[in-house]
């Protein structure tokens, strides 16, 4: 029987996707501490989580304004730690759980971002992942050396090179090549390790690579670029994608086109998944678990809605009103986030939307539509979206941590255990293993690359 495949969207910083988490009275105040993210770990694990996953970003929200101070003030996401470090720590406390971070191909050397998953997976036993993004605005363009962010289509490009560097160096080492046989002093097969003599028109590597292959082969990639480039580099590349459906119709469309281009890549589908952002509020009760909604919507203000808006949009807000429509040539000054663009024109049929639209559509800063309930409730919509074809499974996102963590553990695994819909215990050791992916071989990515 098909069964789901759950992910924890996790940050490594002071709040959760939602900025206003960290002022939720339930909230651990100790988010700097390696405490923090082991009993988050220790919790996904316990409720037989694929993985665990680290949104990130290279800079403050502080496009808004164009200052910071509102961004400390508040704390929304102005403590942003290394994702890869914390994964470490989370890995030495776990023994199952898949372990992902977020990295830019935009800011990062293909070598070096290689050579740290590849070690991140060797360390925990072929549990890593690496979560694909390009960057969003000039904040992190600013942070990295540069004067602005490159322009949205171009970071693609970029990045299908910097897939096949990294993919290509992960390559390097075969099955088999060391032997570390002390009596002939051979320590591995030389005509086993290859270099990679890359040169494309944005990057060259040439190799060997450093680090061998892991007990999984190499690190689970991740993606999930929403605008139509984005989507094209998902199906060309993603071994799993995160989406973010606005309603169950629009996700059955979606999920349905993003599985045929998967197809045209000539890669199978079915090993594809595809896992929907979803925001939970679960207690024994369904009138208990609106309770808790209730007091963890009330905590959100204006301030951090415009803030992460401007910050993805890569746009000063507060240069527009809220009813004012945006124009053409604004809607093209919108660089990050093409994705959100292309949603809030379709949802709101405006060829020209307002501020306001972009806030009630993209909902930054809110969780939107929480699945809000006791047990069955929660359950039954998930199982919806599951069976009718809108998604392979969730990414789980938090009200307040590690609440919202243990709640989904506590109420709602169980029943979808009960129902065959989750497993009961892990059935491997590595993140392929939990996803039903095979062991890449050497060069396996090749068959799609082009």
């Amino acid at each position: 029987m098909r069964q789901m495949t759950l992910v924890g969207f996790l940050q490594a910083q002071n709040c959760t996707q939602l900025a206003s988490s960290w002022r939720h009275p339930e909230s651990r105040n100790d988010s700097m501490s390696k405490g923090y993210y082991q009993r988050i770990a220790q919790v996904l694990e316990e409720g037989k989580f694929d993985l665990g996953f680290f949104d990130d970003r290279l800079a403050m929200p502080d496009m808004y304004g164009g200052d910071h101070a509102h961004t400390v003030e508040h704390g929304i996401r102005c403590v942003k730690m290394d994702p890869l470090t914390v994964l470490t720590v989370m890995g030495m406390a776990t023994e199952r759980l898949g372990l992902g971070a977020t990295c830019s191909t935009t800011y990062f050397n293909p070598f070096d971002l290689a050579r740290r998953f590849q070690t991140l997976d060797l360390m925990t036993d072929g549990r890593a992942a690496w979560n694909v993004v390009t960057s969003f605005n000039d904040g992190e363009a600013m942070n990295m050396g540069f004067d602005r962010h490159v322009a949205h289509d171009l970071r693609y490009d970029m990045a299908d090179e910097f897939l096949e560097i990294v993919l290509g160096h992960w390559d390097a080492w075969e099955d088999g090549a060391i032997v570390q046989d002390k009596s002939t002093g051979l320590f591995a097969h030389p005509e086993k390790v290859h270099r990679l003599d890359y040169k494309g028109k944005f990057f060259k590597s040439r190799g060997p690579f450093t680090v061998p292959r892991s007990a999984q082969g190499h690190p689970v990639v991740i993606q999930a670029g929403a605008s139509g480039r984005g989507t094209r580099f998902a199906a060309r590349w993603a071994e799993l994608v995160f989406t973010a459906y606005h309603d169950l119709e629009s996700g059955k469309k979606s999920y349905a086109a993003l599985k045929e281009a998967i197809a045209q890549k000539g890669r199978d589908p079915s090993k594809v998944k595809l896992t929907n952002l979803v925001w939970t509020v679960a207690a024994e009760t369904k009138s208990e678990a609106e309770d808790k909604w209730a007091l963890a919507d009330s905590l959100v203000n204006e301030t951090d809605a415009l803030s992460l808006l401007a910050e993805v949009m890569n746009y000063d807000l507060s240069k527009k009103g809220l009813d004012d429509p945006f124009t053409d040539e604004e809607l093209a000054e919108l660089s990050g986030g093409q994705g959100h663009i292309d949603v809030v024109v379709r949802v709101t049929g405006k060829k020209n939307p307002t501020l306001r639209d972009f806030m009630e559509v993209t909902r930054r800063g809110h969780a939107r539509d929480p699945f809000v309930g006791g047990p069955k409730e929660i359950a039954d919509r998930m199982e919806q979206w599951f069976v009718e074809g809108a998604c392979d499974g969730f990414v789980i996102s938090a009200t307040h941590v590690p609440g919202t963590y243990e709640e989904f553990v506590k109420f709602v695994v169980p029943e979808l255990q009960r129902r065959g819909l989750f497993r009961k215990e892990y059935t491997g050791s590595t993140l392929r293993e939990h996803l039903g992916l095979e062991r890449p071989e050497n060069g396996a990515w090749r068959k799609y690359a082009g």
